[in-house]
């Protein structure tokens, strides 16, 4: 067709139309489908489906398709990968093993039954076939994401399931393929397995330590996601080398470097909004574009042979899914959130049938004939769009769920005001109020620059808005709304108390002060001004090295701190920020304490990574020399002078950070003060719920004398 001089002849060959059309279809089709309540992936899929040259013939599945395509894949498997909640896996490892062991077995064994005996194929062909039904996609995965629940257990397990699962189908596929090539020697299955395990142990040692030392030199944010991307490409790449798939090395990828990009980081951000809006819809669109209904409802027993491979992939499934939720003794809502992200076929089931159809047997016949390749894209299907109606209809209810009050609701709103001056310590201090912050709550984070009255020039407010517009920035790019507030007053610390009283604010995060004269004082005299103007908890920081990169939380607590009435609200940050960075918080206190906190941990943050440390001696912190390096952050938690956990030893303090944690990270935090302390009967209450822990861990006699205190 000919139109004002366009050649409009379909297939549409010119690249830029192409991916206007691809564009078009990525843009209108969630909000059609959102009319109709169909899952955006069935839509994309459907899309494809009817744009490909099996349905209109608009557009060809040209190496556009292939490349974008495959970078969609590796880019489900990498953000599966990069958004688990590596504490709740490791607590769900065994877990996911026996589900992606059972999702395997099961599927495999009544597969290569119905194979022999109802499609009667050879046992080759039936064991191939049958670890099609085994494998299986991670297409759903961005509903659970969308509806913030990524980190949920069940999807832990399902996502650890995944790999164990791909693993061993993809291994299935290799001796299969190696078999008509030549390759099965004596040493063929051990060779393999030694260069997967070798090249696993060498993403897992060299990725984290090279991204480490990236993000540390390079704060860059386009940079940081080019090297990310880079990153995922090699792992995809050193995989494929040694004979399997790269989607492992893509999900490999992003285990090792979920440490190092935290959830609520901008580089997270930045990975899921592109490979969400343009990679992801691209691969879905991929699929649909294979899918030929002609051919499947015409000759041939394709609908026969898809019919049987629909009906063992998902039963097979949902007897694994079953199985584990009885083991376990898990919810229906878990199982059946399980089931829906481990329920549809894309990426492995299209290698192994790719390789199937182009092995030529001795007879002429092809390994997986035409039927078996027309089933797969039916398979493939029907399993997207029951995999994709599944986890989105759970995990809206499991969202629901996890939006209702919690039993014991907050008594004060939280607030943080980070107070900027200088324009180093920005990003550091924005990113701190992000990983400690409650994420449940909205409008919640307060940026507050003050201007001296005496120096109110037309300066100190264009620095005033550049900064303010900065920490913003930082924080919208996590989608967290900051307040800018600028302040005039006659002093800092006077504007600081102020605003604090003026806006609620629960917590205030201010960096380290530089010292401009020899009598300064260490904290310098604003921190002396807000600690005896305020109540509320003050927290002083000083990093030299990116938050998301720290390896671990050392927190040296006094005695008697779990008395003050602030101790909920920094032992919640501090977990939170564990919980988020995917690293350990070890807790340094006396007996009494440490119990305490174990107590209080098992109740309210049992999912944080945590450690203990008997630290009887307060006076000298020089003990914990040896236990932070520089990737650590240490956390002192203080007291003002009069308070239940005030000893004189602090007055050491500022001179024993700046000898011998000068070349440290650190927070000293100030708990608040503006409640009642808590008594005894606050941990009584806890560990009503924990007397196992306590017997095992502390002994009876320390139980006894806490239960008599």
């Amino acid at each position: 067709m000919n139109w004002i001089g366009l050649d409009l002849t379909f297939p549409i060959t010119d690249p830029t139309w192409i991916f206007l059309l691809v564009l078009l279809i990525i843009l209108f089709a969630p909000i059609l489908l959102n009319k109709l309540r169909i899952p955006h992936i069935i839509g994309m899929i459907l899309a494809g489906l009817a744009i490909g040259e099996h349905g209109f013939n608009i557009l060809a599945r040209d190496n556009s398709f292939q490349l974008f395509g495959k970078v969609g894949l590796y880019y489900i498997m990498f953000l599966a990968g990069l958004e688990m909640n590596m504490g709740d896996f490791k607590e769900t490892r065994n877990k996911a093993l026996v589900l992606g062991l059972l999702a395997f077995i099961v599927p495999i064994g009544i597969g290569f039954v119905a194979n022999v005996s109802y499609l009667r194929y050879g046992v080759i062909t039936s064991v191939l076939l049958a670890s099609m039904y085994a494998s299986h996609t991670l297409v759903a995965y961005p509903i659970v994401t969308r509806f913030g629940i990524s980190r949920h257990r069940s999807v832990s397990i399902a996502v650890g399931g995944t790999a164990v699962t791909d693993t061993l189908t993809l291994l299935v596929l290799a001796v299969i393929g190696g078999l008509f090539k030549g390759e099965t020697g004596g040493l063929f299955w051990i060779w393999l397995v030694v260069k997967v395990i070798f090249l696993g142990a060498l993403i897992i040692y060299f990725f984290p330590r090279i991204g480490r030392w990236f993000f540390h030199w390079y704060n860059d944010n386009v940079m940081q996601f080019i090297f990310v991307l880079a990153m995922v490409f090699l792992g995809a790449g050193l995989m494929e080398l040694v004979g399997m798939e790269g989607i492992l090395g893509a999900f490999l990828a992003g285990l090792v470097l979920n440490r190092l990009i935290p959830h609520v980081s901008p580089l997270m951000d930045h990975l899921e909004f592109v490979g969400n809006a343009l990679f992801i819809p691209y691969f879905l669109i991929g699929v649909g574009m294979l899918i030929n209904l002609r051919v499947i409802f015409g000759e041939g027993d394709a609908l026969k042979v898809a019919a049987v491979m629909i009906t063992m992939a998902l039963t097979g499934k949902w007897i694994a899914c079953w199985l584990t939720q009885k083991i376990y003794k898990m919810s229906v809502l878990e199982r059946n959130l399980m089931y829906g992200l481990s329920n549809a076929q894309a990426a492995a089931t299209l290698a192994a049938v790719l390789v199937g159809y182009n092995i030529i047997l001795p007879t002429g016949e092809r390994l997986l004939n035409d039927d078996v390749l027309n089933g797969t894209v039916l398979l493939i299907l029907v399993t997207c769009v029951v995999s994709s109606l599944i986890t989105e209809r759970t995990a809206r209810k499991m969202a629901m769920d996890d939006s209702q009050p919690e039993n014991e609701p907050s008594k004060e709103t939280e607030k943080i005001l980070i107070s900027i001056a200088n324009p180093n310590t920005i990003e550091d201090m924005v990113n701190l109020s992000l990983v400690i912050r409650d994420p449940k709550l909205k409008d919640n984070l307060l940026a507050l620059n003050v201007i001296n009255d005496d120096n109110n020039s037309d300066n100190q407010r264009i620095r005033s808005k550049y900064y303010l517009e900065k920490a913003e920035m930082t924080a919208t790019e996590t989608n967290v709304s900051l307040k800018k507030v600028t302040r005039y007053d006659l002093n800092i610390a006077s504007g600081i108390i102020h605003s604090v009283k003026e806006n609620g604010v629960t917590s205030i995060i201010t960096g380290l002060h530089r010292k401009k004269n020899i009598t300064d004082s260490y904290f310098g005299i604003l921190a002396e001004h807000l600690l005896n103007g305020l109540n509320c908890e003050i927290i002083i920081s000083k990093f030299l090295i990116p938050v998301h990169t720290i390896k671990r939380i050392v927190v040296a607590v006094p005695p008697k701190a779990e008395y003050e009435s602030g101790f909920p609200h920094w032992m919640e940050h501090f977990c939170r920020m564990g919980s988020t960075l995917g690293c350990r918080v070890h807790f340094f206190a006396n007996e009494k304490t440490t119990i305490r906190l174990q107590a209080w941990i098992k109740k309210r943050h049992k999912q944080t990574l945590t450690d203990f440390s008997i630290l009887e001696d307060w006076n000298d912190l020089l003990v914990l020399t040896g236990q932070v390096s520089y990737d650590h952050l240490l956390v002192i938690i203080s007291a003002r002078p009069g308070t239940l956990s005030y000893d004189s030893s602090f007055e050491k303090l500022p001179r024993q950070l700046g000898k011998y944690f000068s070349n440290n990270s650190f927070i000293v935090l100030y708990p608040n003060q503006s409640g009642e302390p808590l008594d005894t009967s606050f941990f009584s209450k806890l560990y009503t719920d924990t007397e196992t822990l306590h017997y095992e861990k502390v002994g009876k006699w320390f139980y006894r004398w806490f239960k008599k205190e």
